[in-house]
């Protein structure tokens, strides 16, 4: 299985997947160009994962399916996804040429935003970030927070696909939030050295999600601590809390 993220735009990442045999998986192609060039390489793409409606993650699937007559594009029944031809949604099972994947309702960044599970990996789109949680655009705090939970709870080995290189930004925000916490300055360290040589800081395993990310930390004592400074209604109420961290982050300057 060979895994791979193809940088889009600023700071986006296509997902690819291949096997030894037989056709991959293209997830969230915003833009058809890196996923063609990954086709004149050697990739062929048997079907195309879509999280949500945002442009930056469909954008480039007329294009390709231009190039690929037939390619089935799987994501969540939306009337804003006019090419999904197979919707899916939360509790279903996505089985295509030899893949099989779990497919998640996270609602949140968007209201029909979805994930997929399986082979051990997540596909989260713009839910969950290393170090860092998607805005709110559409859903509620509880919708973010239930959906965090939820991907929380997956085997601490799935390792985190997500939609945007944003971890370096990201944990100068954990790191205050979270300033006493030795793992999240390990991984702060990593990424740097990982960006400084031009390597993605992605995947990440969920493990180390947990142990770093303030987003799925709003019920450590320090992070919440942390939290109650500023509102006090964060220190008795987990959605409080949730809700004054991503208040917190969405103004937030280094």
């Amino acid at each position: 299985m060979r895994l791979v993220p193809l940088p889009a735009f600023d700071d986006n990442y296509i997902w690819t997947l291949a096997g030894k045999d037989g056709p991959g998986l293209v997830v969230d192609p915003g833009d058809a160009a890196p996923v063609l060039e990954a086709a004149e390489a050697g990739f062929e793409p048997g079907a195309i994962l879509l999280t949500h409606h945002h442009p930056d993650h469909i954008g480039g699937v007329p294009a390709l399916l231009a190039h690929w007559p037939g390619l089935p594009v799987f994501g969540p029944a939306d009337e804003r996804i006019a090419t999904v031809t197979h919707p899916v949604g939360d509790g279903d099972t996505l089985a295509t040429n030899g893949w099989r994947f779990d497919v998640l309702a996270v609602p949140g960044h968007t209201v029909s935003h979805i994930a997929f599970h399986g082979h051990g990996l997540l596909f989260c789109g713009d839910t969950l970030f290393s170090l860092g949680c998607g805005r709110l655009f559409e859903g509620t705090p509880g919708d973010m927070l239930g959906s965090l939970d939820r991907l929380a709870a997956l085997p601490p080995s799935t390792l985190i696909c997500c939609g945007h290189e944003y971890t370096l930004a990201n944990a100068a925000f954990a790191r205050v939030v979270d300033p006493g916490n030795p793992a999240l300055v390990r991984r702060h360290e990593e990424v740097i050295a990982m960006r400084a040589s031009g390597q993605p800081s992605l995947p990440s395993p969920l493990a180390a999600e947990l142990a770093c990310n303030p987003f799925l930390r709003v019920d450590v004592p320090a992070v919440r601590a942390t939290l109650a400074a500023r509102d006090a209604a964060a220190a008795d109420d987990r959605t409080a809390a949730f809700a004054e961290l991503r208040r917190w982050k969405d103004g937030f300057r280094a």
